[in-house]
């Protein structure tokens, strides 16, 4: 007999300017977290398609050029839902139109009050990102990658 295991598939956009990677800070579960834009992929939904409807939800932004960047290649189980799943994110790159339609700030959690939902963007030097800087294991892992890559 087969056991009922579920997947939980994120797709998640770094959008970069001027050696900058712009973050997410969040409230969602009782927990903060600071991440990347992009979210759960929907029964029925593409990866593209996910990444794009995530980025109108948080961004009010349409993006255009997207480039595969990353998909997880080995097992994380996820810590947040209520059923056990086997975590997979995948991360593109995306570009988008200037000027950008979203506010920043360079406070981290800069909420105007914390209610379940909540969310602030920040631009972080690519040269300075470091693992504490987010939340969630697959985050930390892609720092290395990111500086690696677009750090100099």
């Amino acid at each position: 007999m087969m056991e009922n295991k579920r997947f939980n598939i994120r797709v998640y956009g770094f959008l970069i300017n001027e050696g900058r990677i712009l973050v997410t800070d969040e409230f969602r579960l009782g927990i903060f977290m600071t991440k990347f834009p992009g979210g759960g992929l929907i029964y029925g939904e593409g990866m593209i398609d996910c990444l794009k409807r995530e980025f109108m939800e948080e961004l009010n932004m349409e993006i255009g050029k997207i480039l595969h960047y990353y998909t997880t290649d080995f097992f994380l189980a996820s810590k947040l839902l209520p059923v056990e799943s086997q975590l997979i994110n995948v991360y593109y790159l995306v570009q988008a139109k200037k000027p950008y339609p979203f506010k920043t700030t360079d406070k981290k959690f800069d909420f105007p009050e914390v209610v379940d939902g909540v969310q602030c963007f920040r631009w972080i030097p690519i040269t300075e990102l470091t693992e504490e800087e987010f939340t969630f294991p697959l985050d930390k892992f892609i720092v290395h990658k990111l500086k690696k890559d677009f750090g100099d």
